[in-house]
């Protein structure tokens, strides 16, 4: 069954964005994640307001490709960055509607 990461993310550096972008990029592959969307175009139609610099929407295969990735070693020490470069949330949502 297939899982989604939905992120938000608001740089509050950018020291930390190029060796990142490198590393995840492969890492995501890796584990075979596909990026749907990754964007600072985004807009907020509902609900209390919720800023956010960037919107990333990942596509899994399981969650055991996204656990995976995200405790790959090579990953870690940049979701280390990322997290005290960013103020960041990380949602794990599974592919399926608990109200059909």
């Amino acid at each position: 069954m297939s899982y989604y990461s939905i992120l938000d993310v608001t740089p509050t550096s950018e020291d930390w964005i190029p060796d990142y972008l490198l590393t995840a990029n492969k890492v995501v592959e890796k584990h075979g994640g596909k990026y749907l969307a990754r964007t600072a175009s985004h807009e907020q139609i509902e609900g209390e307001k919720k800023e956010a610099g960037l919107r990333i929407i990942l596509e899994w295969p399981s969650k055991e490709s996204a656990e995976n990735f995200m405790n790959d070693p090579e990953y870690v020490p940049h979701l280390k960055a990322r997290t005290i470069g960013s103020i960041s949330h990380h949602y794990l949502i599974e592919g399926k509607d608990d109200l059909s």
